[in-house]
């Protein structure tokens, strides 16, 4: 079961610039909530903090240690090298299927190459399973960062504008699948899109800052 995420007292400078200070904020255990707010009020190191990438200069964030994160970040961050079969499959756990464990290498290897193609094929991307990033447009880049965040799993799935550079239809199709996992993980969604907020979250905080503050 997990726990409830916590932040309590916590700030986080940058510098001379004070993004966050002393915050207390409670997280739900589950579904889809929308951190909605002008650039600059600090929904991107909100989500850094609950990645793990930045640490609170002072507080604590309870709840995380039980938690198994993903995270579509602003720009794909893919390795230029490897296609996006193994683009997905490189964040995939080790420990995929118990049964796989005393299978031979190139079993497991064949089973995770298979479910990377699988999510590929979810976001519509079987055709380009194969190609290297520098062959694919700005929004297919995109989709192979959901693929791969999906396919890693976890409970606690981080979204920083995840549907940015797609078009209207592809972004109604990834928006209903991302959704259909929100009843088992929670998941934080960063946009400034007012309708992609609506379609996804169950619930929207209004931000403003920095440093950080919370709105209706």
């Amino acid at each position: 079961m997990n726990t409830a995420i916590v932040f309590e007292n916590v700030t986080k400078s940058f510098g001379d610039h004070q993004v966050v200070n002393q915050l207390d904020w409670s997280l739900p255990e589950h579904g889809t909530i929308c951190l909605f707010g002008p650039s600059g009020c600090g929904k991107t190191t909100l989500l850094h903090l609950l990645a793990g990438i930045f640490r609170p200069d002072s507080g604590r964030i309870l709840g995380l240690k039980q938690r198994k994160v993903s995270m579509v970040f602003q720009e794909p961050r893919l390795l230029p090298w490897l296609s996006a079969t193994h683009n997905v499959t490189a964040a995939m756990p080790q420990d995929l299927h118990p049964d796989l464990r005393k299978s031979r290498e190139r079993r497991v290897r064949e089973s995770r190459e298979k479910l990377a193609k699988t999510w590929l094929a979810r976001v519509g991307l079987a055709d380009a399973a194969d190609k290297l990033p520098d062959e694919l447009s700005g929004g297919m880049r995109q989709r192979v960062a959901l693929a791969r965040a999906l396919a890693h799993g976890g409970d606690l799935l981080l979204l920083d504008e995840p549907t940015q550079g797609l078009d209207a239809a592809t972004r109604d199709d990834m928006i209903r699948l991302i959704r259909e996992g929100e009843g088992e993980r929670l998941t934080v969604l960063v946009t400034h899109d007012p309708d992609e907020a609506q379609a996804m979250a169950s619930s929207v905080v209004h931000m403003s800052g920095p440093p950080v503050e919370f709105g209706v």
